[in-house]
């Protein structure tokens, strides 16, 4: 069982790291506009957008973003952060007994 849970702490602390990365391609994007990835990078984007948009598109057909004047604030994503977050620490401590 302890085999199991570690494994499962293990994807979802992956998982942090992806929405993490994806966050970061997605504020070079809208600083710079005319960045495209390429080579290595490009191979860590497509795998990091393919792993985390299957649920951010759920979470954002669920909960639509919030309007703060000409913002809008991605709700989705805050949730799925603060949710993986929260799995892991729920994990965390029985994984490793």
């Amino acid at each position: 069982m302890a085999v199991v849970l570690a494994l499962v702490h293990l994807a979802l602390f992956l998982f942090l790291w992806a929405l993490l990365l994806r966050m970061v391609f997605d504020w070079v994007g809208s600083f710079a506009p005319s960045w495209r990835p390429s080579g290595p990078v490009l191979v860590l984007a497509e795998g990091v957008f393919t792993l985390t948009d299957p649920p951010l598109k759920a979470l954002r057909r669920a909960i639509p973003p919030l309007n703060l004047g000409q913002i809008q604030l991605d709700l989705g994503f805050l949730v799925l952060a603060l949710g993986t977050m929260l799995l892991l620490n729920l994990v965390n401590p029985l994984a490793f007994l």
